[in-house]
Order: structure tokens, then sequence, then C-alpha cells
């Protein structure tokens, strides 16, 4: 896809995905599951730069990297925003996954 031909739903996943990842960087304290936390984002990274990421798949990402980081007020906003770029692409109907 050209730059004009993206999808915005990929675009803000790209966005609040890399807002997430400095923010994590940044972040001077150390927890138990940071490591996951930045696998995790890593992976969203690759979804999106791929074009149309796989509900499912963004959903365990995402569920992966809120218990990393849940805990972590400094980081609620951008992992809200996470969430919400992830919500933009709908999920499996109830009793499906």
């Amino acid at each position: 896809m050209t730059g004009g031909d993206e999808d915005p739903r990929v675009t803000e996943l790209s966005c609040a995905v890399s807002r997430l990842r400095r923010r994590l960087a940044a972040h001077p304290g150390d927890f138990a599951d940071r490591s996951i936390a930045e696998e995790e984002l890593a992976a969203l990274a690759a979804l999106a730069a791929d074009g149309l990421p796989e509900i499912r798949r963004l959903r365990r990402s995402l569920l992966l990297i809120a218990g990393a980081i849940g805990s972590v007020s400094a980081l609620s906003a951008e992992l809200t925003e996470v969430r919400r770029a992830v919500d933009l692409f709908g999920g499996p109907m109830r009793g499906q996954g």
C-alpha cells in the first residue's frame, strides 16, 4: 500500500504502539513483565507494518501488554490509546473467541 492507500486504523494502531513503546523505553522503573510488554509491542508494530492485521492476534497482544504493564500508572494513557486503536478493528462476535 502506498501512504495514501493505508487503512486509517492501521495508521492509528502504528502511532499508538509507537507512543507506548517510546514511553515504556523512557520509563525508569523496572518491573517483572517489562520484556513481555516490549516483545508484544514489537509484534504489534510488525502487524501494523504488514497492513491489515489479524484481529485475534491484535487482541492477544493487547491482553499480554495490558497484563504486563497494566499496573504501571505512568503508562496508562498510552496503553488506553493502544486499546482504542485495536478496538477500531472490531473483534470476534460473542461466543466465538
